[in-house]
């Protein structure tokens, strides 16, 4: 029992020295970290021995002792996580717009996974999966019996295969939805001409290249317009988030006076953070409106509360998700890493995100202006389009006719989109809101 006690201590102890070397985390006083105590050290040792001498299967020190630490840290909040280099990857790549799997952003909700927000144009998009969407199966395992890691490690796989999910969800009964897995490319921002100088933008998710993407898009719409633009839509729907900086520099683009965009509060000094607005818009005070729903989540929230506290942007839609924790990387040995929730986020006027989200200066129902109920897709392919070009034999095609063909192509689909944005009702009343503002401030 000794050489066990022993072994643990020093466990823990190393793993305090990790979290102690790491800039982007600081551990508080740990003086009052009692070792000894018998309340937790003889019930680990306890059960560890059980464990050993018990179990069906014969388990080594390792396997052991990755257990505890992923059971230690998942406890604490469905954010936090103990990665092992595989998960380590997936986070990096997903940063950068790319990476495989179905398109859904999940969390744990009690003991079942709920989908934050599916991501657009991507297999779980495209099956009609929806924010608030509980999964009860995967494949046939219940997720009652599995943590988050666990299913997420379910449904990625190789791009082609198939996986089968059992979807719960208000006031339906539960059905199964077969989604073929792919490898997921975001384009994070895009960009569309309405009428009268409007324009709309969406953006899906917060990459490292998005706030230079949003730039070019709108620099892109003001020569489509022959002018500067009167006024924007940027739709935060179903944005599950993504990189804090993304979105600080996002926010910074539209804000022209000094001030905050969001500040950090964790329990030690390290963790506490403000970053300042940047003078300079982009679109010298017009008008913006910002579409958020229950699937708008973090980062999306940080640029809502932003323009909503500055008064940039009138928020239209209904009260986001509410996810305003920070999550700080640890880089461990070997490849491991520690994803470890440091901090809340808050508005520059001191509002908290957590739990309680940004709740719209307007509230609008989630419904359809059309009689059927579609999901929004800025994606479609031209052969989905009315009066598509036939495929002529490329072979006998010069470069200009094919860049001429593909021009063509794109006017139509941006002509096929815009129509269909016209009779989204969130863009509808945003469209009328500031063809209405413009009418005042024309007086």
């Amino acid at each position: 029992m000794t050489i066990l006690t022993s072994l643990y201590k020093n466990t823990l102890l190393l793993l305090l020295i990790l979290f102690a070397v790491t800039p982007a985390i600081s551990i508080a006083d740990d003086s009052n970290l009692d070792l000894d105590s018998p309340s937790y050290v003889d019930e680990f040792l306890f059960i560890y021995s059980q464990i050993q001498q018990y179990y069906v299967d014969e388990i080594d020190d390792e396997t052991m002792f990755k257990n505890a630490i992923k059971g230690l840290v998942e406890g604490l909040d469905p954010h936090s996580s103990y990665l092992d280099p595989k998960d380590q990857a997936d986070l990096s790549e997903s940063t950068i717009g790319k990476f495989g799997g179905l398109g859904i952003v999940i969390t744990q909700k009690d003991d079942l996974i709920q989908i934050i927000s599916p991501i657009d144009d991507t297999p779980a998009y495209r099956a009609g999966l929806q924010s608030g969407d509980i999964i009860l199966k995967i494949g046939d395992k219940s997720v009652r019996e599995m943590d988050l890691e666990e299913g997420v490690n379910l449904m990625r796989g190789e791009p082609g295969t198939t996986i089968e999910l059992t979807i719960g969800r208000a006031e339906k009964v539960p059905f199964k939805v077969e989604i073929t897995r792919e490898i997921i490319t975001i384009v994070s921002v895009r960009g569309f001409l309405l009428d009268d100088g409007i324009a709309y933008i969406r953006i899906s998710d917060f990459q490292s290249p998005s706030a230079k993407l949003l730039k070019d898009t709108v620099s892109d719409l003001i020569d489509e317009n022959d002018g500067p633009l009167d006024s924007i839509i940027l739709d935060l729907r179903n944005n599950p988030g993504g990189l804090l900086m993304s979105a600080i520099d996002i926010a910074n683009l539209f804000i022209d006076n000094d001030g905050l965009v969001v500040y950090t509060e964790g329990r030690v000094r390290s963790n506490n953070s403000s970053f300042p607005t940047k003078p300079g818009d982009i679109l010298n005070g017009a008008p913006i409106v910002v579409l958020m729903n229950k699937g708008s989540a973090s980062a999306s929230e940080i640029v809502a509360g932003a323009l909503q506290d500055h008064k940039r942007a009138v928020i239209m839609g209904e009260t986001s998700f509410g996810k305003g924790s920070v999550q700080s990387i640890v880089d461990l040995s070997d490849g491991y890493g520690l994803k470890l929730t440091t901090a809340r986020y808050f508005t520059p006027s001191g509002r908290s995100i957590q739990a309680t989200g940004i709740k719209p200066d307007i509230f609008l129902e989630n419904i359809t202006l059309n009689q059927e109920e579609e999901s929004l897709n800025l994606s479609r392919q031209e052969k989905d389009l009315k009066n598509h070009l036939t495929p002529d034999d490329p072979s006998e095609l010069s470069e200009e006719e094919i860049l001429d063909i593909q021009d063509e192509i794109k006017e139509d689909q941006n002509k096929d989109i815009v129509e269909y944005l016209k009779n989204d009702y969130y863009v509808h009343e945003a469209t009328n809101l500031l063809k209405a503002l413009r009418i005042v401030g024309d007086r």
